[in-house]
C-alpha cells in the first residue's frame, strides 16, 4: 500500500528547497539568533559550533555570514573571522534619527493614500500585539512589531524609501530588541502604534508624521535605558580617537610653550645677555624658540653631569 499521506510533506520540502537556498536558510537562522540575543555584540561567530548545531558544512555558514555582513549585522575582521557587529552610541543615534525621519515621512505619505483594507490589516496587528503585551512575551511581540512597521513601510508606496528604511532596520535589530526587552514597555510601545494608526486612518498627514517620528525617537530612549551597564561604562571610558589625538597635541603644545617661556626668562636675567639684547638679529630671534623647545631634554643631562664627583668625570 503506497504511503500517500507522506507525499505532501515530501513535495512541500522539495518546493521549499527549490525556492530557498541552504545559505538563505542558514542566514535566516543566524539572524534570528542575533535578534534573540543568542549572540552578543563583538562575539566571534564560531563556524565549527554553528556547523554542528545546524547540521550543515561551513560553506553555507560563511556565505550566510558574508550576506549578514553586507546587511550590517556582522563585521568581517581579516585573519580573525566573523564578529557580531556592535554599534557605538553615536552610530546608533545617527541611524535611529535617520530612521525616525524616514518612518515619519512614510506615515505621512500613508495618511494621504491609505485604504480601508490597509487600516483593517494594521488594526489586526494592533490587536495581536495587545494580546501578547498582556502576556509579557517580548520574544513573541518583537516579530509582530517588525511586521507592523514593515506593513507601514510597504503601504506607503515608495520603494526607494522602503529600501533605505529596511537597511536601517537590519542594522538596528539588537538595539530595537533591547528597547522592548522589558514586558512593562510593550503596552507603551503599542499605544504609540495605535496613535500612528489613528492618525493615518483620520488621513491627517501632519499628525501621522509627528506620531511616526515620535515613536522611533521614544524607542531610542528605551534602548538607551536597556543598555547593559558594562557597555555603557566601556563607552564612557574610551574617548573618541580624534579627541584623544587633539588632547595629546594640546598637551605637547603647552609643554613647548612652557619651555620657550622658561628659556626666555633665563636669557633675560643673564647680565651678559642684557647688553646684546638690542643687537639680536631677526634670524636669531626666530631660531630661539626652536632651541628653547629642545632645552628640557638637554638640561637634565647637563645637571646630572654637574652633580658627578670630579674623580668620576676624570675617569670617564
Amino acid at each position: 500500500m503506497p504511503d500517500t499521506p507522506n507525499q505532501p510533506t515530501s513535495f512541500s520540502a522539495i518546493d521549499f528547497l527549490r525556492t530557498k537556498s541552504l545559505a538563505n536558510v542558514v542566514q535566516a537562522e543566524i539572524e534570528r539568533m542575533i535578534i534573540d540575543g543568542e549572540f552578543q555584540p563583538n562575539e566571534r561567530v564560531n563556524e565549527n559550533g554553528l556547523s554542528q548545531r545546524l547540521g550543515v558544512s561551513r560553506g553555507p555558514i560563511r556565505e550566510a555570514c558574508s550576506a549578514l555582513a553586507a546587511m550590517g549585522l556582522i563585521e568581517i575582521i581579516p585573519n580573525r573571522g566573523f564578529f557580531i557587529r556592535s554599534l557605538s552610541s553615536e552610530e546608533s543615534q545617527d541611524l535611529s534619527e535617520a530612521r525616525a525621519g524616514i518612518f515619519g515621512c512614510m506615515t505621512m505619505m500613508l495618511a494621504e493614500r491609505i485604504t480601508a483594507a490597509q487600516v483593517a490589516t494594521l488594526r489586526a496587528l494592533l490587536a495581536r500585539m495587545d494580546e501578547i503585551a498582556d502576556l509579557g512575551e517580548v520574544h513573541t511581540y518583537y516579530p509582530v512589531n517588525l511586521e507592523f512597521h514593515k506593513q507601514i513601510a510597504s503601504m506607503a508606496g515608495n520603494g526607494r524609501l522602503n529600501a533605505i528604511y529596511q537597511s536601517f532596520v537590519r542594522e538596528l535589530h539588537i538595539q530595537r530588541y533591547r528597547a522592548l526587552s522589558s514586558p512593562d514597555v510593550l503596552h507603551i510601545s503599542n499605544s504609540e502604534h495605535r496613535e500612528i494608526v489613528d492618525a493615518v486612518e483620520a488621513r491627517d498627514p501632519v499628525r501621522a508624521l509627528i506620531a511616526g517620528r515620535a515613536h522611533i525617537l521614544n524607542g531610542m530612549v528605551r534602548a538607551k535605558k536597556a543598555q547593559p551597564a558594562g557597555e555603557a561604562k566601556a563607552e564612557e571610558g574610551v574617548a573618541p580617537r580624534k579627541t584623544r589625538r587633539a588632547a595629546g597635541a594640546n598637551a605637547n603644545a603647552r609643554t613647548a610653550s612652557a619651555a620657550v617661556a622658561a628659556s626666555t626668562a633665563a636669557t633675560a636675567s643673564s647680565p651678559s645677555s642684557a647688553g646684546r639684547a638690542g643687537n639680536a638679529s631677526p634670524a636669531t630671534a626666530v631660531a630661539a624658540p626652536t632651541a628653547a623647545a629642545a632645552a628640557p631634554a638637554s638640561t637634565g643631562t647637563a645637571a646630572r653631569a654637574a652633580r658627578k664627583p670630579r674623580g668620576t668625570r676624570a675617569a670617564g
